[in-house]
């Protein structure tokens, strides 16, 4: 999970699958709790590496990846980063990487919502044409134009791995999709609804 700050998604997935239990939940984001904003790997369970928004997660998966090369085993990898985050150099020279090494048992998950902390990405840092660019670096680009269509996402990644080239999913999203008062809007970034707001937003998304 390049993308750190999605951490909650990645919990709400461990914890389905078994690696700590639901009370963990009631700490999040506190001090001494399991679950952090961005994830721990000394704190929790199934995280494979502490990772922010900083770019460094696809970094780390490039070196799985290579490493899953040397040693013939098989596997695959997956990492999610953001569009933000893509404003990091760390992204570029790890897809140079993954394109030189030939990592076709790596996908990338790009999640591009055309928002970050600080705002929209064409105020903070445009990244231009951000397909062309992948595909420039060395991608086999898959595109999905509703990235909040799971069936979309299934889709794609079910898409035949082009060989000799790393795959990159290409999710144009809607940041806070099915809360009425979220959608699109920066300031829901990392932000905590109130107990009212909480309410409203279950109500919209079981609606």
């Amino acid at each position: 999970m390049s993308k750190g700050h999605a951490a909650p998604g990645l919990y709400g997935t461990l914890c389905e699958r078994g690696f700590f239990t639901r009370d963990h939940f009631d700490h999040f984001r506190q001090l001494h709790g399991i679950l952090q904003g961005h994830p721990d790997i000394k704190k929790c369970p199934g995280v494979d590496a502490s990772t922010g928004s900083l770019g460094q997660g696809i970094s780390i998966a490039v070196g799985m990846a290579l490493a899953a090369k040397h040693l013939g085993n098989g596997v695959k990898v997956y990492t999610m980063i953001g569009d933000g985050e893509s404003d990091e150099g760390l992204v570029w020279e790890a897809s140079m990487a993954a394109a030189h090494y030939h990592l076709d048992n790596l996908t990338v998950i790009f999640d591009h919502n055309g928002m970050q902390i600080d705002g929209t990405n064409d105020q903070v840092m445009s990244l231009g044409d951000a397909q062309a660019k992948f595909t420039a670096f060395g991608y086999d680009v898959v595109e999905v134009m509703d990235g909040n269509d799971m069936q979309q996402v299934l889709d794609a990644f079910h898409t035949p791995v082009c060989p000799g080239k790393p795959r990159l999913i290409h999710l144009h999203t809607l940041k806070g999709k099915g809360v009425s008062f979220m959608e699109g809007q920066v300031a829901w970034h990392g932000k905590a609804p109130n107990d009212e707001l909480t309410a409203q937003a279950l109500r919209d998304l079981e609606g």
